[in-house]
């Protein structure tokens, strides 16, 4: 067994993350089909659906028969985005091991991705963490665009760690810091996640990172820096953010897979398997 220090946990999040920008709709047996072979490539956590408005975003419409479909593994969480208490109440019916709220540490993020401020909607949030504790369902607070913003620019930070407090005090169990846009630069990142573990342990921090200047991979290892070993990524580098103009693919996971082997981490994860995953739900988007 590798030493904790030297274990990095990859969330993976191309069947929500990355499909969720996609204009081709993904057939509900496609994204079964490609979360169990996901599952069966040794992650940790997978982000499956998102229980959200289907007008809002139409590739998560089946979100509650994705995942009566797949096959569970176990020792691997199934998560979902759940923006509100609607969100929640389909995600504990559809027996989601893990929840995820979603506040910007931008006013007009905020307002063009979930239509209210900031303050509104981290008061929207507090009773759904609350009833998804009360479930036995573990929850991860996002702070979007953390690392810059599509309408505003930089974000101080100031203003993440505004929203991680506040997703902290609600009790999530996970904090995942998100350059939204991919604009971050490795200084940045060390001053912006530096600040954050000055809240909580490095264990309950998430990177969520962007290739949109491929930076995502040195940004990863100014994490690495100090102390973070979670991170999010997407096999075939799939998603981008539907309200974020701009916003290229996640980092793909088999870039980060291949850095930290370079760099003398484990994952406990086929990268063979990522790989032919990645390749197989490219071929579906084009077909």
């Amino acid at each position: 067994m590798p030493s904790a220090d030297r274990f990095v946990h990859i969330v993976e999040v191309s069947p929500r993350d990355g499909l969720q920008n996609e204009k081709v709709i993904v057939s509900t047996a496609d994204k079964v089909a490609l979360v169990d072979k996901l599952s069966a490539a040794g992650f940790g956590t997978i982000e499956v659906t998102s229980f959200v408005s289907p007008k809002a975003v139409p590739q998560m419409a089946d979100a509650a028969e994705v995942m009566a479909g797949i096959t569970r593994r176990a020792g691997v969480r199934y998560a979902v985005l759940t923006p509100n208490a609607r969100g929640l109440d389909g995600a504990l019916a559809a027996r989601a091991d893990a929840v995820c709220v979603f506040g910007a540490a931008s006013e007009s993020f905020s307002q063009r991705n979930i239509n209210c401020s900031i303050d509104e909607s981290l008061e929207r949030f507090r009773p759904v963490v609350a009833a998804a504790r009360a479930a036995g369902v573990f929850v991860r607070g996002t702070v979007s665009c953390a690392l810059g913003c599509p309408y505003e620019g930089e974000v101080s930070v100031d203003a993440v760690l505004r929203v991680a407090r506040a997703l902290l005090a609600m009790g999530v169990d996970e904090l995942s810091i998100a350059d939204t846009i991919g604009v971050g630069t490795p200084e940045r990142t060390h001053a912006v996640f530096a600040a954050v573990l000055g809240l909580t342990e490095a264990s309950r921090v998430n990177g969520h990172f962007h290739d949109t200047y491929q930076r995502a991979l040195v940004n990863l290892e100014a994490c690495l820096a100090l102390g973070v070993r979670r991170f999010d990524a997407s096999a075939a580098g799939l998603g981008g953010c539907p309200f974020a103009p701009g916003a290229t693919g996640n980092v793909a996971t088999e870039s980060v897979l291949a850095r930290l082997s370079a760099l003398g981490y484990e994952t406990g994860i086929d990268a063979d398997a990522v790989r032919a995953a990645g390749e197989w739900i490219r071929g579906r988007l084009r077909a």
